[in-house]
């Protein structure tokens, strides 16, 4: 009479694979297992299977497995989009006011020393999104012919002009010099009729007009403080918020607006609000 197998029998039996060569039945290898031994080991590699797929597809294949991935993709995407726009709705915002702010300053609806002008000059100013530093009442002045004296340039201003490299914005004749006591904050230049009008240095237009007094105006906005005006123009090439390089052509010399005797560029270089004179900075 067979004895009975029990559960733990048929686990605990060891068994014995012999793996033979077919054509001469010669040994090559042998493997003892259990059942037990059997069952656990394939027990664990389907643990390991799971773990491993659920990796995946929370990774690298999440794409094919996860339906939602596509929709987090497309949210994380959306926040980043809104915050830029954010980012450059502020910017703008800024710039627009800044721009208005001149504007109003030039016809006279506002003064300078209102608070949306107070700056400190120690900052670095930027030269793209950031808020530059408006131009004071020395500046408006020479827009308004209103009295007003100006501050003389220091010596310590001038050291930070001369490490500045400017071009020269025509070729010509100087035939009125720099002269604060007679009120005339720039230089006058004669040159040949249509002759091109260049930037001085890299910047930033915040003024592109025509003036009763001066005719067609152009200023940029340079870096460390300083701007540079072009007036009595025929003609104005670039418009406010456009960003120049050094030696790009602005406008056409001219002979507008009042107290003109023909085609002349009347020049300005200021820093800090006053005028310096451009003969110490510029060859012409």
């Amino acid at each position: 009479m067979k004895s009975r197998k029990t559960l733990s029998n048929w686990l605990t039996n060891r068994y014995l694979l012999i793996l033979r060569n077919e054509e001469n039945f010669a040994e090559k290898s042998t493997i003892s297992f259990t059942y037990a031994k059997l069952i656990l080991i394939t027990f664990s590699l389907l643990i390991v299977i799971m773990i491993g797929s659920l990796y995946l597809s929370s990774t690298l294949m999440a794409q094919w497995f996860d339906p939602r991935h596509e929709l987090i993709l497309m949210d994380r995407n959306l926040v980043d989009l809104a915050d830029k726009v954010d980012s450059l709705e502020t910017q703008m915002k800024k710039k627009d006011q800044f721009i208005s702010n001149i504007q109003r300053v030039l016809i006279g609806e506002i003064s300078t020393d209102d608070s949306a002008f107070h700056y400190d000059q120690d900052k670095t100013v930027s030269s793209t999104i950031e808020p530059i530093p408006a131009i004071d009442s020395q500046f408006r002045k020479d827009f308004e012919a209103s009295e007003m004296t100006f501050l003389s340039v220091s010596n310590s201003m001038t050291q930070e002009m001369e490490g500045q490299y400017f071009y020269s914005p025509i070729e010509g004749m100087v035939t009125t010099e720099f002269n604060i006591q007679d009120e005339h904050y720039g230089i006058d230049v004669v040159s040949k009729s249509n002759e091109p009008v260049k930037s001085v240095a890299e910047g930033t237009i915040i003024f592109a007009d025509w003036t009763q007094e001066s005719g067609n105006v152009i200023a940029i906005q340079h870096r460390g403080n300083i701007i540079s005006v072009y007036k009595h123009n025929s003609a104005l090439l670039k418009k406010v918020g456009n960003f120049v390089t050094a030696g790009q052509v602005i406008a056409i010399i001219g002979n507008t607006g009042e107290f003109t005797t023909g085609p002349h560029l009347h020049f300005e270089l200021w820093y800090n609000g006053n005028p310096v004179d451009p003969e110490e900075f510029i060859s012409f």
